[in-house]
């Protein structure tokens, strides 16, 4: 295919804006799928996706296309990520395009992540095409989506075109405009092959299957291939294109997608956003724009049952296989036994690995509350990394502590200003800037701590504003602050699995929180069974849980006031021998309290 002919491009768009039934018509209307083998969003393949209705893992298809004039064209277009917790993803997905289709939703207009894909999309070069969806419900008002859109862009309304992905209405008129504005790639390929990594995926009898834009050079069966950030070596076993399944072809040229099956057994060897290269002609520099992923949420998983643990850790190994952000290490608790420790991109993405280990693999889990990483210095001068708050060294070792902060951008109507500037300064928040991009609409920034963040702060927004405020966020970086260990003793024994880091001015009554609410969970027992919080080296509130009675008096019908006395004393003793010997067991309820307590 001649270069001039090839179109790559993407489609961006808030969740639920209808990115995946745009991608279902186009691949409709060029043929590439027919109509017997067709399937409600046919690159969402994973179950979750489809119930979720946001994309999770990135995917790409070829199509043919004849313009009106008859001139063939190769339409490449790369499924990216609908989550702000794969950010990175996205911008990679990017810098293997030079256009992105711009959907947004007429009946809600440009959302926070409407926004932040947009602003990677102007920073990749791309062509923006946007194109108002949803023309069809009743609640549509697509004049003054254009009008906002204009306002941002400076795209004319009359260029946007207005479709219905669902029904199909007009939706040829955005493969014309993606032949008309978008560019044809620009690479040499005569010159040192190399080929952008956009996504991975595992295959038991391929290995890793690597998704490749090639920026210069050709691709062939048979070459020797280095890869330029981990070093790794491969001789390919198969190339070839996505129709949307792999299709060999054995020869990729410069401007090119399609996918190397590497053979390799790790997706950790063959990361997203590196760049290949030959053996035997390497380039002389990668593509800009690689990093290492790093996990910003940790949470403990521990199997319900003990002898799940060989299955749960079988599991997570299939998983990283498919997920090289996934990271997890043996973790014991007192109160769990063995577990794992693992780190995740954001509360999305553990919501997911921690569904699909349920789904897919059928294992019950107990999810600790989910922490963030902590850099703490140390009296010796060394600065340690704490993930899990029971880690936290003893406070006359610390001289500080600093936690991660992260810029958040809050999309909201005008008349729910009031109640998200309550919700973020209750949790810490600094406001920053707004701006109004449109009539009744304002964007407000502010910096957040990421462990307000990651507890209900999104469910709190949502129901602030009845639904329709939309979020975006990004790593700032850490700052010092007061914070000290909260501690949870049951029946005076410490349970790591509830211990928090939290702010000096918050300990007290997120500790008299969390007793109220443990008080409540745990069962009662046959004796007494003390629930204290302990932080900064003192208790700061204490509840009991009270023992259930067995009325010892029923048999003593009658005679003297001693004997009486006399049972009640034996039964005092009883008990304080049960609860020296007497273990408490804890509900899974009780670890979920941790996220609850910011409700009351």
């Amino acid at each position: 295919m001649d270069p001039t002919h090839i179109r790559n491009f993407c489609i961006i768009a808030h969740i639920d804006h209808g990115k995946s039934t745009l991608a279902d018509r186009l691949l409709q209307l060029t043929g590439t799928i027919s109509d017997r083998e067709m399937v409600e969003q046919v690159l969402d393949s994973m179950e979750l996706e489809r119930e979720k209705g946001v994309t999770i893992k990135a995917s790409a298809v070829r199509m043919a296309y004849q313009a009106e004039d008859g001139t063939e064209y190769e339409l490449n277009l790369i499924d990216t990520p609908g989550h702000v917790d794969f950010s990175y993803e996205v911008s990679r997905a990017l810098e293997a395009c030079e256009g992105a289709i711009l959907v947004v939703d007429a009946t809600q207009g440009i959302e926070a992540q409407t926004l932040a894909n947009l602003y990677l999309a102007i920073g990749a070069d791309l062509e923006v095409i946007p194109v108002i969806n949803k023309i069809d419900l009743p609640a549509a008002h697509a004049d003054e989506v254009a009008e906002e859109i204009h306002a941002l862009l400076g795209t004319a309304p009359e260029a946007m075109p207005r479709i219905s992905a669902k029904l199909g209405t007009h939706v040829e008129e955005v493969l014309r405009a993606v032949v008309e504005r978008v560019p044809p790639p620009a690479g040499d390929p005569s010159r040192p092959l190399r080929a952008l990594i956009f996504d991975t995926h595992y295959d038991s009898y391929k290995g890793v299957v690597a998704y490749v834009r090639l920026m210069d050079g050709t691709l062939e069966q048979g070459d020797d291939l280095h890869l330029m950030a981990t070093g790794v070596d491969l001789k390919p076993i198969e190339i070839g294109i996505f129709v949307p399944g792999l299709r060999p072809t054995g020869r990729l040229i410069a401007g090119e997608v399609g996918y190397v099956a590497t053979g390799l057994k790790s997706v950790r060897e063959c990361r997203v956003g590196d760049t290949l290269t030959s053996s035997h002609r390497p380039a002389d520099t990668p593509l800009e724009g690689y990093q290492h992923p790093k996990p910003m949420v940790y949470a403990g998983f521990y199997p319900v049952e003990g002898e799940d643990y060989a299955n749960l850790k079988e599991a997570l190994e299939k998983l990283q296989l498919n997920d090289a952000s996934l990271i997890y290490e043996l973790e014991t608790s007192q109160a769990l036994n063995y577990g794992f420790r693992c780190g995740f991109l954001g509360m999305f993405h553990m919501e997911i690995v921690q569904e699909r280990l349920e789904r897919e693999h059928g294992i019950n889990l107990i999810a600790t509350a989910p922490s963030v990483e902590y850099q703490v210095l140390m009296t010796d001068g060394s600065i340690g990394l704490i993930d899990s708050p029971a880690r936290l060294p003893d406070p006359s070792l610390i001289i500080e502590v600093r936690e991660p902060w992260m810029d958040i951008q809050v999309f909201t109507p005008e008349s729910a200003y009031g109640t998200v500037m309550d919700l973020v300064t209750k949790r810490r928040g600094a406001f920053v800037a707004q701006d109004y991009p449109a009539p009744g609409r304002v964007v407000l920034d502010f910096q957040i701590p990421l462990a307000e963040l990651i507890v209900d702060f999104y469910d709190q927004l949502k129901s602030r504003t009845r639904g329709y405020a939309s979020l975006d966020y990004h790593f700032s970086g850490y700052r010092v602050d007061d914070l000290i260990k909260l501690e949870i003793l049951i029946n005076e024994e410490s349970v790591d699995a509830l211990a928090l880091i939290v702010h000096r001015k918050d300990a007290y009554h997120k500790g008299q929180a969390l007793v109220s609410k443990l008080k409540e969970l745990i069962p009662r027992q046959l004796f007494t069974v003390p629930i204290q919080a302990v932080a900064g080296g003192r208790v700061i509130s204490r509840a009991n849980v009270r023992a259930i009675r067995k009325d010892v008096l029923a048999k003593c019908y009658g005679g003297d006031i001693t004997r009486k006395k006399k049972l009640l004393e034996k039964q005092k003793k009883g008990k304080k021998r049960l609860k020296r010997v007497g273990s408490v067991e804890i509900p899974q309820d009780a670890f979920m309290a941790v996220l609850r307590i910011g409700e009351e």
